[in-house]
């Protein structure tokens, strides 16, 4: 009986082992996604708030596509919080392919005057940093963060565009 159990007990180990390579094979290291905000349009907003769409093209350079359901955005200027947005959309971009996505993010009229306060006037935002923080989800392990940073380029007609 004891020699039936030592089996049965080694026969356990060399699965979960076997398992375990397995699920570390699922794991395997991804290339950074490439973010480049494209566009901001403006949204209707409401009462004391600001609302824009966000327009961002998201390049996989990976053998594998990835699956997302539901993209989260926060946008600093001047590493000072400006905007943030969610959304519930889902899509897939294939393996070595891109996709442009539209977020939808609110900018609250406090961190708007605090951006207008520390910069003294509205129109010195031209050439300002900003940083793009963001997630694509897609289940406990499957989220993909990233960044994207550089320097708000305005045109004279008011939209913005980076």
């Amino acid at each position: 009986m004891a020699a039936h159990l030592r089996r049965s007990l080694r026969l356990l180990l060399v699965l979960m082992l076997a398992g375990g390579l397995n699920a570390c094979a699922l794991f395997q290291a991804r290339d950074p996604l490439t973010i480049s905000v494209i566009g901001i349009e403006p949204l209707p907003g409401q009462e004391l708030e600001m609302r824009m769409a966000v327009k961002m093209r998201v390049q996989n350079p990976n053998e594998s596509p990835i699956d997302y359901n539901g993209v989260a955005l926060n946008l600093e200027v001047n590493g000072q919080p400006l905007a943030s947005g969610v959304s519930d959309q889902q899509g897939r971009i294939g393996r070595y392919d891109e996709a442009v996505i539209v977020v939808p993010v609110s900018i609250t009229a406090f961190a708007f005057l605090r951006q207008a306060y520390g910069l003294g006037k509205l129109d010195s935002l031209q050439g300002m940093p900003y940083k793009l923080r963001g997630k694509l989800a897609s289940g406990p392990f499957g989220t993909v963060r990233f960044t994207d940073e550089g320097k708000l380029d305005l045109p004279k007609d008011g939209s913005l565009y980076w």
